[in-house]
């Protein structure tokens, strides 16, 4: 009994070592980025040796993938699969952009530098937008310019553009974009249609 009780204690001391350090990398994430975080300051905020911080993580990659499903845990994008028109899917998108932007640039700009961090966003944040676009795509109407226009508005470093605007604003400026490639769209398919005039 009092063996299990040990390994039980044991398992739970592990768990709330390797808490703190995720804990302390994503707050580091937030603060300064991936690119600047050292594996030192994360054992200093996590109250650890830097050895530890190894033996729970080997590697860049193991410590991001457990910090991004950490910050995803905390801050859940919006389901696409609720979302019943284009307006929808952006106000709940670019209300997340808002809500994440902080540490959504950081790592986005130092995915460029750290090909571990890329290794972890691109199947997880990039397969998460591919399928926003596919969904929005099929409530705009799908066409290579509308996925251009959803491209384009769906992408975080064009909603920075527009967020001065304010969400309610940036959502219909964007839905019009994709409209106008829509509706661009039918009428040059109209107007090949029509026969020539003698």
């Amino acid at each position: 009994m009092a063996r299990k009780y040990e390994l039980r204690q044991r398992a739970e001391q592990v768990e709330d070592t390797r808490r703190r350090i995720v804990e302390a990398t994503s707050r580091l994430h937030l603060e300064r980025g991936p690119a600047a975080t050292s594996i030192t300051e994360v054992a200093r905020r996590a109250g650890v040796q830097r050895r530890t911080v190894y033996n729970h993580f080997p590697d860049d990659a193991a410590l991001f993938a457990a910090c991004s499903a950490h910050w995803r845990a905390l801050h859940p994008p919006p389901d696409p699969a609720g979302w019943t028109d284009l307006r929808q899917g952006l106000r709940e998108l670019y209300a997340w952009y808002r809500a994440t932007e902080p540490m959504t640039a950081n790592v986005l700009r130092d995915a460029e530098v750290l090909p571990s961090l890329r290794g972890v966003i691109e199947p997880g944040f990039g397969a998460y937008m591919a399928g926003v676009r596919a969904v929005l795509a099929e409530r705009a109407g799908r066409s290579r310019r509308v996925e251009a226009a959803i491209q384009l508005v769906t992408d975080f470093h064009s909603w920075r553009s527009l967020a001065p605007l304010g969400d309610e604003e940036a959502t219909e400026l964007a839905a019009e974009l994709v409209e106008l490639a829509a509706a661009r769209r039918s009428r040059s398919r109209g107007s090949r249609a029509r026969p020539a005039r003698s």
